[in-house]
């Protein structure tokens, strides 16, 4: 690029495609430098941004992803709801690193569309089978003692339920991404449960949402008192609307559609309440007509998330493969990862904090001749639970069910880079 008059009066829009002709060349450098190749004049010559002043503070008081990161955003399926107010999206796994994910990307499930609550005329209700009926205002709630931030994936039961009959979506955003993981700020829920004093025959919690569908789920007393939370913020800010701003309930290393968003009520009850949503719905039915119910826990699961179809392999030599972990039983404690179906398998390194119930971020770093690939990952837990084959998985439940499959991802990267989501018979 020269310094014409003609480029210096090029209008912004024009300066942002010259920019990322620029980032696309730059790419294809990184690429070429890893095998030695000279630079490009194109790309070390100063370029527009270093001539000319950018946008000031004042123009952006709340931090957005740059405009090259547009394709980074949620995606949903359509044909899979019934509803655009009763929907899911999914988290773009593949274009992330780490384990946290940030807050404008972790994927969304509703089941009557967003309640839109101002925080001020927002309650929470404690009754039933306690010393005193109680209502709490949130300001209430942050006057608690015992405040904590702990960091914990929400996987709903439902993510890879496609997956049960065979491989069907053709990215791990689509086929995984129905989990995320951030850090929650809060107060422990037992807190408002001793305030309005348990009963002894105190032994299940209906907790009910403000939301149009009313969402309820039955939780057992032992999990509320041991470590759920009632929860306002999320990686250091109030929690997002469509993630049940105000108050929501966390409930670690349990199905999603327990954490209950908008929170208004607490029922304390001797027995579960048998809801829609843990009757009809999540219960996982078995091949001779039963049904597994209250399967509360997420086991153990692992997906590769680079390469993967969203991100097919770009270039021969080294390259790093990446992914996640996760188990609702504790901590990850080992990831193997296979490139030939599952035949011959390799200890993965596991880099970044390893926290129970939380994401755990895995790498391999290989060289790629161009060969095929047959890439699958496989996790373990603190309690010793290995990541099953979804053959495994289909001996014990059958292909009935939409919840609940952990079983082991594969994908296929072909001679091109180009990678498809297949299963090994």
């Amino acid at each position: 690029m020269t310094d014409s008059g003609k480029e210096k009066s090029a209008s912004r829009r024009g300066f942002l495609a010259a920019a990322g002709a620029g980032a696309a060349l730059a790419a294809g450098l990184g690429k070429a430098g890893a095998q030695g190749a000279k630079p490009d004049p194109l790309i070390t010559d100063i370029q527009d941004w270093n001539r000319y002043l950018g946008d000031g503070v004042a123009d952006r008081p709340y931090g957005k992803p740059s405009a090259f990161e547009k394709n980074v955003v949620r995606r949903d399926v359509e044909w899979l709801t019934a509803s655009r107010q009763s929907s899911v999206n999914f988290t773009p796994l593949h274009a992330l690193d780490g384990i946290i994910t940030p807050n404008g990307l972790c994927f969304e499930r509703h089941h009557g569309g967003i309640a839109e609550i101002a925080p001020d005329k927002h309650r929470l209700m404690v009754h039933g089978l306690v010393e005193k009926s109680l209502v709490f205002s949130l300001e209430d709630l942050k006057r608690f003692p015992g405040r904590m931030n702990r960091v914990f994936f929400l996987e709903c039961a439902a993510n890879s339920g496609m997956e049960w009959r065979g491989a069907q979506l053709n990215g791990c955003q689509f086929t995984h991404g129905m989990v995320h993981n951030v850090m929650y700020t809060g107060i422990p829920l037992r807190a408002v449960l001793e305030e309005a004093g348990l009963r002894t025959n105190a032994k299940w919690l209906l907790a009910e949402g403000a939301d149009a569908s009313l969402m309820t789920r039955s939780i057992p007393m032992e999990k509320a008192l041991k470590d759920a939370m009632l929860g306002w913020g999320m990686n250091g800010e109030a929690l997002r609307p469509e993630q049940g701003y105000p108050l929501r309930l966390v409930v670690p290393g349990w199905e999603g559609n327990m954490w209950i968003k908008w929170l208004r009520r607490l029922e304390v009850g001797d027995e579960p309440w048998q809801q829609r949503e843990e009757t009809s719905k999540y219960t996982d039915l078995l091949a001779d007509g039963r049904s597994r119910r209250f399967t509360f826990i997420m086991d153990a699961k692992s997906v590769v998330t680079n390469p993967s179809p969203q991100a097919p392999m770009l270039a021969k030599g080294p390259n790093v493969l990446s992914g996640l972990a996760w188990s609702g039983r504790g901590a990850i404690t080992r990831v193997d990862v296979s490139i030939d179906g599952g035949k011959n398998w390799q200890t993965a390194r596991i880099d970044g904090p390893v926290l129970p119930m939380s994401l755990t971020r895995f790498y391999v770093d290989f060289d790629w001749n161009g060969s095929d690939l047959l890439i699958q990952s496989r996790a373990m837990d603190e309690t010793g639970y290995v990541q099953p084959t979804k053959d495994e998985l289909r001996k014990a439940r059958g292909v009935n069910s939409i919840y609940h499959n952990n079983g082991i991802q594969t994908w296929h990267v072909k001679a091109n880079g180009e990678t498809e989501n297949v299963e090994v018979l």
